[in-house]
């Protein structure tokens, strides 16, 4: 059975945030991954992979060397899912920031 990971699962791990992040600006192979943690090649190969089944990673091919660029329709599609909770919570800070300074003017 072939299940495909949850991408909210993915993002959840803070090395694999940190793996989007590196990728984001531009294409790098495993190793030059790799060589930004202080952990083993093998467990940055785990995160690639999986970052990889949830399609927020591609991978290309060139020569011997395969390099991880960012796949920013998938990252676009995370994003709007997630825009309507974000203005939910804007709305929500606002009005208590009026709220306290409401109080501070008025204790």
């Amino acid at each position: 059975m072939n299940l495909r990971r949850d991408v909210f699962q993915a993002l959840a791990d803070p090395t694999r945030r940190a793996i989007l992040l590196l990728v984001a600006s531009q294409a790098m192979t495993a190793g030059a991954i790799a060589a930004n943690f202080d952990t083993a090649r093998p467990t940055v190969s785990k995160h690639l992979h999986i970052l990889t089944e949830c399609e927020l990673l591609r991978q290309e091919q060139t020569g011997r060397e395969i390099y991880y660029h960012i796949n920013a329709q998938k990252m676009k599609e995370v994003a709007d899912f997630i825009e309507p909770f974000r203005q939910l919570w804007d709305d929500r800070f606002n009005k208590l920031e009026a709220i306290m300074k409401n109080y501070q003017a008025n204790p």
